[in-house]
């Protein structure tokens, strides 16, 4: 079968494309931005990429066209689709009944660390031997790719709260029916989407009619929003993780380096590993908590935890060049953004941190979290905001009172001049942005060496 991906380089889309290849179809796509590590994932699988949205790349016609949520109404490939009469279908629904269907699904969803917990669990199961098949919005650095089917009825999903398609105005996850889901935490999010905070509840309670009364849901106990899903409606058995959980955690190292693992105040094993921060903690509690559930004792998990490699993108380190560090985070949000600074100075104690973001997300551009974006900066020396032609509001003002010198940038040349301008040995110096960012990732690093 052919099948033509619509918004291919989506963190999901091509992972998607990546499972419909391993099943034997044959794999093309298009999108309007094509940008490591997507795109070159997709190629080194020999998935042919065409850039932009034109229905000439639905000629001939494929058997089957599957569309992201990036795209509407009005897009050229779209329209050609509909009126032609193409068959297509979401992403997600695609997934689950191609890839999820019979299997014993682990689902983690959640605001923030849905990746991280992903790609954790996934090792842990790999570490055990039990080989399961993963979907994960990103490229997990132990397995080098962001999908895979796997060898056993095991898999592991990302299960994002975003909107399926045009078409389909369910959240993703709501197509899975996970046996085990882990439920992170949740704040209000995709303000291009959800009205408040309420919405998303309900996109999370509708996940929860799906899970299976032999199955298990995780959440921290202290998480106010999924105390009220919970409330709505559970037939499942839960665990807790956090301070007041049965899975908690007790820091040997401030910086979340080291701990030991607990359930029900009995110590399961010792987690030491490169990551740190504490809702990198948090993430492995779940986990942990997950793959119990299907019979990894919590110490073997701990055990590959320490051989664990966090995603490629998540406080990933690019380069260090004299003795200046570079970083390339995804933080798109306050509470991320906060979190990420806070790990990283607990773990550099007073060395300079300078943190470069781009407010890129749809819930950013809409300004959605403007109230957050000054206090979330609170751990760096230094902050530099890029505010491009026709962000839609006023970025300098609402950053006008951070707790941290900070500039707002109009170009990438400026950011980089003052990264420069600061730049001494042991700064270390952190890209944030859930998109190319224009490439300034390599500049900021072709510029440091220039000056060698």
């Amino acid at each position: 079968m052919h099948i033509h991906i619509l918004g291919i380089c989506g963190t999901f889309m091509g992972s998607l494309a990546l499972l419909a290849k391993e099943l034997g179809h044959r794999v093309t796509g298009s999108d309007a931005n094509v940008y490591p590590p997507m795109s070159t994932q997709l190629q080194e699988q020999g998935i042919e990429l065409l850039q932009g949205y034109h229905p000439e790349h639905l000629k001939p016609a494929p058997d089957l066209v599957v569309v992201g949520n990036a795209l509407s109404r009005g897009n050229p490939a779209v329209e050609y689709m509909l009126d032609v009469g193409l068959p297509y279908v979401s992403g997600p629904q695609w997934l689950a009944e191609h890839v999820l269907q019979g299997r014993w699904v682990l689902a983690v969803a959640g605001t923030h660390g849905k990746t991280t917990t992903s790609s954790m669990l996934a090792w842990i199961l790999e570490y055990a031997g039990m080989q399961p098949g993963f979907l994960i919005g990103g490229v997990p650095q132990n397995f080098g790719v962001s999908a895979r089917l796997g060898e056993t009825d095991f898999f592991v999903v990302e299960a994002d709260e975003y909107d399926s398609a045009f078409f389909d105005k369910r959240s993703k996850c709501v197509h899975y029916r996970p046996r085990t889901t882990v439920l992170n935490n949740l704040e209000f999010d995709h303000a291009d989407i959800f009205a408040d905070l309420a919405a998303i509840e309900l996109q999370f309670h509708h996940l929860l009619r799906t899970v299976p009364s032999n199955g298990l849901v995780i959440y921290p106990a202290r998480e106010e929003a999924l105390q009220r899903v919970i409330a709505k409606g559970c037939w499942t058995p839960v665990q807790t993780t956090g301070a007041d959980g049965q899975w908690q955690a007790c820091l040997i190292q401030e910086d979340g380096s080291h701990f030991a693992v607990l359930l029900d105040g009995v110590e399961q094993g010792v987690v030491q590993w490169s990551l740190t921060g504490l809702h990198n903690v948090a993430n492995a509690l779940s986990a942990l908590a997950a793959a119990r559930h299907v019979g990894v004792t919590a110490e073997h998990g701990a055990q590959a935890l320490a051989e664990f490699q966090n995603v490629k993108r998540r406080m990933q380190k690019l380069a260090c060049v004299q003795g200046v560090t570079v970083y390339d985070d995804f933080a798109h949000h306050p509470t991320a953004i906060a979190s990420t600074l806070d790990g990283l100075r607990k773990q550099v104690g007073t060395q300079r941190i300078i943190a470069v973001i781009e407010p890129r997300s749809n819930s950013m551009k809409l300004g959605a979290h403007r109230e957050g974006l000054a206090p979330s900066t609170a751990d760096a020396d230094q902050v530099f905001w890029y505010a491009p032609e026709g962000l839609g509001w006023d970025l300098a003002s609402t950053v006008a009172h951070a707790p941290v010198p900070t500039q707002v940038c109009s170009t990438l040349d400026e950011i980089i001049a003052g990264v420069l301008a600061l730049a001494q040995p042991d700064t270390q110096v952190v890209i944030m942005s859930n998109g190319g960012f224009g490439g300034i990732h390599t500049q900021l690093i072709e510029a440091l060496e220039a000056m060698q």
